[in-house]
């Protein structure tokens, strides 16, 4: 039987150091030496090959210090697991199937590249979530300037003034200061967060967004809202001249489930039940709503729409009835 080559085994055992360095922020050379079942001083040896081949490996002296992995002149090779590659895999196969980045060139560039090298283990895994997965796309999924979501999330991590060039949904333009804070993404679209100088808090959408300029001007955010929360309240009730507030005999968790974040907001009224706000058009259409969630529900405010309820209710109570109208 042949042996492992010295030269392949030392390189595959930097690459092994690699990637416990990138795992943990902290390492001793103990629980180095431990988890590559080899000497302190072959551990040691190792971390000066990597310091020559590029790589900042900062150390503590002391017997409880340890090396640290900081970020240098390289990049590290990229090292995966079989999970983590699949994870990768999948979600480079998505962002291009949705355009999440604006186009599908780079992310299928980068699936390609990746697919070539996964070990066939995982190729087969990759190869049955394909045949498995029917994806039905949005007739009206909105589709995002390429690199508009990364800048967009630079702005947020600078902390410096924007100026911001969008088009509302009825086509109208406008420019604003605004001070980047955070995306929220909520399955269908992206919405960016940030606080308008001249009107609070807004949450705008990033396929509306044309231009993101910076100032130079450094603000720091203190007290901000929640951003999921504040896209969930925009997206359920700001476009809407209505909005009704219903008590389902619920938990929160569950409530979620039979009304979405992205159609009410949600708040909790003790352990058991929880108290949602809906926008609509209208109190009949919203009446048709909370007759369709199929579940016991209490109408709050306002009077419109639960007049509506109640009438709806007997409208359908006296289809059912053979005998006349229904019981009080």
């Amino acid at each position: 039987m042949c042996k492992a080559s010295p030269v392949l085994s030392a390189s595959a055992r930097l690459l092994r150091l690699l990637a416990l360095l990138a795992a943990r922020p902290s390492w001793t050379c103990a629980e180095l030496a431990d988890r590559m079942a080899v000497t302190d001083r072959t551990v040691r040896r190792d971390i000066a090959k990597l310091r020559d081949l590029g790589y900042t490996v900062d150390s503590d002296a002391g017997p409880w210090g340890g090396y640290r992995l900081r970020a240098g002149s390289r990049v590290p090779p990229l090292i995966l697991d079989d999970e983590e590659a699949l994870a990768v895999a999948v979600g480079l196969r998505e962002a291009a199937l949705g355009g999440a980045l604006g186009g599908d060139q780079a992310a299928l560039s980068a699936l390609l590249k990746l697919r070539q090298v996964l070990p066939p283990r995982i190729a087969e895994r990759l190869g049955e979530w394909d045949d498995a997965l029917v994806r039905l796309p949005w007739p009206d999924a909105p589709r995002l300037r390429p690199g508009m979501l990364l800048e967009l999330a630079a702005a947020c991590r600078r902390g410096e003034r924007a100026r911001l060039s969008y088009r509302d949904g009825q086509g109208r333009g406008t420019v604003r200061d605004v001070d980047p804070y955070r995306l929220v993404h909520t399955g269908r679209r992206w919405y960016f967060v940030a606080r308008d100088v001249e009107r609070g808090w807004r949450t705008f959408r990033v396929d509306r967004v044309e231009r993101l300029q910076p100032t130079g001007h450094p603000v720091e955010i203190t007290d901000p809202p929640d951003p999921a929360r504040l896209v969930s309240r925009n997206t359920a009730n700001g476009p809407y001249p209505l909005s009704v507030t219903i008590r389902l005999p619920l938990p929160l968790a569950d409530a979620l489930r039979v009304v979405p974040a992205t159609v009410g907001t949600h708040r909790a009224d003790g352990p058991d039940a929880t108290v949602v706000d809906i926008g609509g058009p209208d109190a009949d259409g919203l009446a048709r709503y909370l007759l369709g969630l199929a579940t016991p529900l209490r109408v709050l405010a306002p009077d419109t729409v639960r007049e509506a309820f109640v009438r709806r209710t007997r409208e359908l109570l006296a289809a059912q009835t053979a005998d006349g109208p229904p019981p009080e």
